[in-house]
């Protein structure tokens, strides 16, 4: 009973609203990479991006030190860090390489990537509706891609492996969460991504204007602003209320790449996006459904 009256009420409406501010700070992200471009290397400004953003780590510190962290969650922390590096040069790559839209819609598999990780490695379970939810997922990505049919590029490709690399940083983040706290999660990303980013900036570097430099610390801004607003709208309601929300970002990102920066509407990436969103809500209305049931057994 005392779990019953600790549990806060879910609150749909601001779910839905600071997933709606999530979409909005993503695309911008998004955005200002775009109009960043090819002038400054993928790298590089994914370092900047880091770099700068650890300003907002400085609170964290304190919690970090406290933490007192074994050998063996360094450990997970410096491979989340691998990941994750890794990740965010593909991915800043793939912008300066195709659409915009392109990008968000691939970059939804990463959550896709999670389930299959979760049930392999982490032993969770694995329903034939999950399954069959992950193939349409699937089908979906083979829809926006459509090899055979037209010419893909090393931008594609590049989006092929990031959702994999961050579906593999999540799966450690989602592990240490149960160890430590948000802080120490947070804080040690951005740390670990920043020095791992170091040499792969430093041998593409160029200088840089002092525009770009205020380009690339609103990149930090709006993502660690995301990533925020991500948070709030996951603790006023259940995923399965605010998952279906990000398929805005594709309408955005389909909107901004068409206005800005001349890239046609394209109704493949749109088809192909919808039916990846439409999966990934399935899976997070099964896993709410399951820990209710879970919860009241």
């Amino acid at each position: 009973m005392s779990n019953l009256k600790t549990q806060k009420p879910d609150r749909p409406l601001m779910g839905v609203f600071w997933m709606l501010m999530t979409g909005l700070n993503f695309v911008a992200v998004t955005a200002l990479v775009k109009h960043i471009g090819g002038a400054v290397p993928p790298a590089q400004a994914a370092f900047m991006r880091y770099a700068l953003g650890l300003l907002f780590v400085i609170p964290m510190i304190k919690p970090m030190i406290e933490a007192r962290m074994t050998s063996t969650q360094v450990k997970l922390f410096a491979l989340r860090g691998v990941m994750q590096t890794g990740g965010v040069i593909l991915w800043f790559f793939a912008m300066t390489q195709i659409s915009i839209a392109e990008v968000t819609a691939m970059n939804y598999l990463s959550p896709v990537y999670v389930t299959l990780g979760a049930a392999l490695l982490l032993g969770e379970t694995f329903a034939l509706r999950r399954l069959g939810a992950v193939l349409a997922a699937l089908i979906g990505a083979l829809i926006i891609l459509r090899p055979g049919v037209r010419e893909l590029t090393a931008g594609h490709g590049a989006m092929i492996l990031t959702p994999i690399l961050f579906a593999g940083g999540y799966l450690i983040a989602k592990r240490m969460a149960d160890q430590v706290s948000p802080s120490v999660v947070v804080g040690m990303l951005s740390i670990t991504v920043a020095i791992g980013l170091a040499p792969f900036a430093w041998m593409v570097w160029v200088p840089l204007s002092g525009m770009q430099v205020f380009w690339l610390f609103l990149v930090a801004v709006f993502a660690t602003a995301g990533h925020f607003s991500m948070t709030l709208a996951f603790q006023a309601a259940p995923v399965s209320v605010t998952q279906p929300v990000t398929f805005l970002q594709l309408i955005w990102a389909t909107l901004l790449g068409a206005l800005f920066f001349n890239e046609p509407a394209d109704s493949w990436v749109m088809l192909g996006g919808g039916i990846i969103i439409a999966a990934i809500s399935f899976i997070s209305w099964r896993e709410t459904v399951l820990k209710r049931r879970a919860a009241q057994a």
